[in-house]
């Protein structure tokens, strides 16, 4: 099949707009949107975009170079706030739906950031960091100059570390500032600090009297060594603090009734670890009693897909129905997301689900619809009203130009069974200009997590690796979320065993059965947990001619003590810490059978991925390189774990860059 468009390209990452964050206006005559592109100075930016349902064009309301994003309108509709780092950090603003310049809100110092109105309308709740001993008085914002000079300063003085949790992925190396809930009152103009503990505090949501708020936090004195979050009150009068639940469990995304007697959340008490299936809870807000609706459904709530073109903030719920006889969520189901809705009895209905990926969703309580934000494999990302009568209505036309001069490759589902009887679902996509007369080379992807899920979205790297013509096959092995409680804890404690012979398993069956695959020519990459696999692979078999490992993991020793997340993540996927049994981690650890890798490898890290260290990819290359093997090691500045999904735009573009370089080289 030649092709009138050209084939996608690394550099078309600058070409795709992402939209995200849809929201109702309150009248529910209008929505907003967030489209975030990469902009000629190679940086991110995401401007606001307000659309009216009787209007065929939206108007855009920011055009500062820099993120703007999370606006919510006030209950009236009349004026909405957002965050935006347009000087150069992120504080607040608000702006009039009738138009006019936005005017600033908030001037900390470190910045502000996830507003969310009252249900009154009278008062606005943000995040702000604060440091030990630091107040909202006298917050002024620095110059950029000035915070240049205090990040030179901080750099020449040393860290001094006296916790387990010191650092993390997302934020590099930490200080003692933390996450403190501050209300702004539109009556007073007075900004108030709502919380004062030494600890993270997540804003959930205000009562419908707009008396109390609901927060997150680990108020416990051991939570330097735990993962879990309760659920709190704070009396907005009296100040009083209630806590809500009392176990060892983890709460987020928790909304009031619309009577403000109950409480619905997302959460799980880690009966599987980070292998276990979110939950559904009802929180009586009198008698403190929980209660699920979610124990006799085996799905995962909330969006667990793997995907390279998804930036900016997402609502996956719980949101309630205007009557408070339902609850509206995302949910993830074999392969793909959609939108759920839960009577106060368990009932569980899919309101939309098709072959795609719901990434966010808004409601309507008097209409009672919702705006979806979906993506699919061949379109990026676009906007749709789904109405009372669950008909799907677009609204948008998201990266239309794009998508004309582009050709983008549509997967072929699969499902086969394994040789122990498990059902694996996977996706074939074939090369660009494809010739079913042809032999083409071949790459099996593998994702992250493991505790994710590949499935029915739009997967830049994919299209790219097709288009370079090569056949892809990504797959869901055990381990993999979408597929019930029992698939996604099989491969704890199972590291390198079912699941690398489900894999194994998934190129038998499409070299049996596509024979346009060159079985000579094959390749194999992944990241994080499948950087592991991809390791675990080659020093098993040889059967692979080329492989790219990135963002590995190649021995579970050392994770143990380097990674963020090494001292819970080691004993909850592997059943042993460090000292337990050393025997154990050090046979699934990769760098174990070093010398029985034939393949070429290629080695991907980023300098600063503090979820897996770049000494697990150097001690790999080390090994390797020691032992005169095909080994090559890219190590990309400045870079966290999340390099191929929102890292630096030209260091994504250049890692995609590398990958494309080895295996034009070797296959």
């Amino acid at each position: 099949m030649v092709h009138s468009k050209r084939s996608i390209q690394s550099e078309d990452l600058k070409n795709i707009e992402v939209y995200s964050d849809p929201q109702y206006t309150p009248d529910g005559e209008a929505f907003t949107y967030v489209s975030t592109t990469i902009n000629e100075e190679n940086k991110y930016q995401s401007q606001l975009y307000f659309q009216r349902f009787d209007e065929n064009e939206a108007i855009q309301w920011t055009f500062k170079n820099a993120k703007n994003d999370n606006l919510h309108f006030s209950p009236d509709g009349k004026i909405a706030v957002f965050q935006s780092t347009r000087s150069g950090i992120s504080q607040l603003y608000l702006i009039n739906k009738a138009g006019g310049e936005a005017k600033q809100l908030t001037t900390f110092k470190h910045g502000t950031f996830r507003p969310a109105w009252s249900k009154d309308g009278k008062s606005i709740f943000f995040h702000a960091s604060l440091d030990k001993g630091e107040t909202i008085e006298k917050q002024n914002e620095l110059s950029a100059e000035e915070r240049e000079k205090e990040k030179a300063n901080h750099a020449k003085q040393p860290l001094v570390v006296d916790r387990l949790k010191y650092k993390s992925d997302a934020n590099g190396f930490h200080d003692h500032k933390k996450i403190q809930i501050i209300q702004y009152s539109l009556v007073t103009k007075v900004f108030t600090q709502l919380t004062t503990e030494d600890a993270d505090h997540s804003f959930q949501d205000s009562s419908p009297d707009s008396s109390i708020i609901l927060f997150t936090a680990n108020l416990n004195a051991d939570s330097d060594y735990e993962r879990f979050s309760d659920l709190f009150t704070l009396d907005l009068k009296t100040k009083e603090v209630t806590k809500l639940t009392n176990g060892k469990s983890s709460y987020y995304n928790a909304k009031f009734s619309p009577r403000g007697d109950t409480i619905a959340s997302f959460g799980h008490d880690f009966e599987y670890s980070s292998a276990t299936l979110n939950k559904l809870f009802l929180i009586d807000v009198t008698a403190g009693k929980r209660t699920s609706l979610s124990n006799d459904w085996d799905i995962q709530l909330g969006d667990a897909m793997v995907g390279d073109t998804r930036l900016g903030a997402a609502t996956t719920g719980p949101i309630w129905s205007v009557d408070g006889k339902r609850l509206f969520f995302i949910a993830t189901d074999f392969g793909a997301t959609g939108l759920y809705q839960a009577t106060m009895d368990g009932n569980l209905k899919a309101l939309y689900k098709n072959n795609n990926h719901v990434f966010s969703f808004t409601y309507q309580p008097e209409a009672d619809s919702f705006i979806l934000g979906i993506s699919t494999p061949t379109n990026p990302c676009n906007l749709y009203q789904l109405n009372t009568d669950l008909q799907l209505e677009r609204l948008t036309n998201a990266n239309e130009a794009f998508l004309q001069e582009v050709a983008i490759s549509e997967p072929e589902t699969l499902t086969f069974t394994t040789k122990d009887g498990l059902e694996i679902q996977g996706w074939l996509l074939r090369p660009y200009d494809f010739d079913e007369t042809k032999k083409y080379p071949f790459i099996l992807e593998i994702h992250g997590g493991p505790h994710m899920m590949y499935g029915q979205t739009f997967f830049h790297e994919m299209q790219l690796l097709a288009a370079k013509g090569y056949v892809v096959l990504y797959t869901n092995p055990r381990g993999s979320h979408g597929y019930g409680q029992e698939f996604v804890d099989a491969v704890r404690s199972n590291y390198g065993q079912g699941d690398y012979t489900d894999l194994m398993d998934a190129v038998d069956y499409v070299l049996e059965n596509y024979s346009f695959i060159d079985e000579t020519r094959l390749g194999v990459t992944g990241g994080s947990y499948g950087g592991f696999m991809t390791n675990w692979i080659v020093g098993h078999t040889n059967r692979f001619k080329a492989a790219v490992t990135q963002r590995s993991i190649s021995n579970w020793l050392s994770f143990y003590g380097v990674s963020d997340i090494g001292y819970f993540f080691t004993k909850g996927e592997h059943g042993v810490n460090l000292l337990d049994d050393p025997t154990k981690l050090w046979d699934i650890s990769p760098l174990k059978y070093a010398n029985n890798i034939e393949t070429p490898l290629l080695i991907l890290h980023g300098e600063r991925d503090f979820r897996c260290p770049i000494e697990q990819g150097e001690q790999l290359f080390s090994t390797l390189k020691h032992l005169r093997k095909q080994v090559e090691f890219v190590r990309f500045p400045g870079a966290t774990h999340e390099l191929s999904r929102s890292g630096d735009p030209l260091m994504r573009i250049a890692r995609l860059d590398q990958i494309c370089r080895w295996f034009e080289k070797y296959l």
